[in-house]
């Protein structure tokens, strides 16, 4: 199952070619751009660990294309993802969200149903990664 997160998910996964278009474009859009890294991709887990601080006034993608290529060499097994902020209406919002880099085995997710009173039923998803500790849920995390 191939996890589907922010921006271009339904689509084969960015060449690093794409990547720096897409940063060249935040950046060109005055948008604040960050790397974040998880093992744990669950869809309502907004915050992921940050490589790094935010990067502000780039005129050029190479710093966030570099600070990429240093996230993936330290974090192999892991999903990465690039954020670009936009802070124009006075609050900071994401504008563009995608993932970089994704583990090469992906477990999935297991939907489960809690029936409670008057046979209501509720429903959670739990990824299959979080069986095991966090940092080692994929190989090579």
């Amino acid at each position: 199952m191939k996890f589907r997160h922010g921006t271009f998910s339904y689509l084969p996964d960015l060449t690093d070619e794409e990547i720096g278009a897409q940063v060249a474009y935040a950046l060109s859009k005055g948008w604040p751009v960050s790397v974040e890294h998880t093992d744990d991709p669950h869809p309502r887990n907004v915050y992921w660990e940050m490589w790094g601080l935010p990067m502000f006034d780039l005129a050029e993608p190479d710093g966030v294309l570099a600070q990429i290529d240093e996230c993936r060499a330290t974090h192999p097994g892991r999903y990465v993802r690039v954020q670009a902020y936009d802070a124009s209406l006075g609050r900071q919002s994401t504008a563009l969200s995608f993932l970089v880099q994704r583990p090469a085995q992906e477990p999935g997710f297991v939907l489960e149903r809690q029936e409670g009173s008057d046979r209501t039923q509720r429903y959670a998803v739990r990824p299959y990664a979080t069986n095991r500790p966090a940092g080692a849920r994929y190989e090579g995390g």
